[in-house]
């Protein structure tokens, strides 16, 4: 693992860090933010998986979720969203390919060899970060915007036990029925669409919900509500019962504004699951 760079950042530090990746076969980059108490003492983690076209500088940098996880003492994890290099299958349009990784193994050609995004993800990376900074291995949550929502929706569903708390922001969530999500899911994982269902965060609350609170804003004014799948998920959400809640909040869009107006919400509901108990 390199050091990319460090930075003070309310009291606690801001790094970028990069290492070659045997899930991926190429070098992943990834932002980690320890808060002060990491100094003293392992600290509980929060991920937090950014959306089409973003890489780990998205939420590191536009969020501004270190001012609240600082408050609370919580480490931030913001990994890649798909793998890059000169050697790894891309394509020309912004939603498939590097940038597009969509928090799955791929299966399929051209994308098998590098996009296994779910093994980076669920067991790579986070070894990789309690082995070498001051982080609590069963004190952890999720996060994410957009694509990276639902990824966060979907791991916390798919890894009954693992996280203490699920949010996200404008998640796809219905991808097996959006043109985000058809079009990637054929892609990586072929037209067998049994296959899918076990990256659609939709099916995956209808078959096995998820074991905590969960938390999802979507904006009203969401110019990709199309895309979103919200009121699929929304429905089946209601029929389970599930713990947590489902926000709408008015007159927001996708943007990172609207992402930074909430994230003080988020890391806080996420801050009462990580510390309690």
């Amino acid at each position: 693992m390199k050091t990319v760079s460090e930075n003070r950042c309310f009291g606690g530090m801001q790094g970028v860090y990069s290492h070659e990746s045997q899930a991926t076969g190429c070098t992943m980059t990834f932002g980690l933010f320890l808060p002060e108490e990491s100094s003293i003492r392992p600290v509980p983690v929060l991920w937090y998986l950014s959306g089409l076209t973003c890489t780990h500088e998205n939420a590191m940098v536009k969020s501004g979720a270190q001012a609240w996880a600082a408050l609370h003492g919580i480490a931030l994890v913001f990994p890649d969203t798909s793998p890059r290099g000169a050697g790894v299958a891309d394509d020309d349009a912004y939603d498939l390919g590097q940038g597009a990784g969509f928090y799955l193994n791929a299966t399929q050609e051209p994308w098998a060899k590098h996009y296994r995004m779910w093994d980076y993800i669920t067991d790579e990376l986070p070894r990789l970060v309690t082995a070498n900074f001051a982080v609590e291995e069963d004190r952890q949550s999720i996060t994410g915007h957009s694509m990276g929502g639902h990824g966060a929706l979907t791991l916390a569903m798919g890894l009954r036990g693992r996280f203490r708390s699920v949010s996200a922001f404008a998640p796809i969530c219905n991808p097996t029925r959006s043109d985000w999500g058809r079009k990637q899911f054929g892609a990586y994982l072929g037209g067998s669409e049994s296959s899918w269902t076990a990256h659609d965060a939709t099916h995956l609350m209808q078959g096995v919900g998820f074991d905590g609170p969960m938390l999802i804003d979507t904006g009203t004014k969401d110019q990709f509500w199309d895309h979103l799948g919200t009121d699929a998920f929304a429905a089946t959400f209601a029929a389970r019962r599930q713990e947590g809640a489902i926000r709408l909040q008015k007159g927001y869009d996708h943007s990172y504004f609207f992402v930074s107006t909430f994230v003080e919400d988020h890391i806080g509901f996420h801050a009462e699951a990580l510390f309690a108990g």
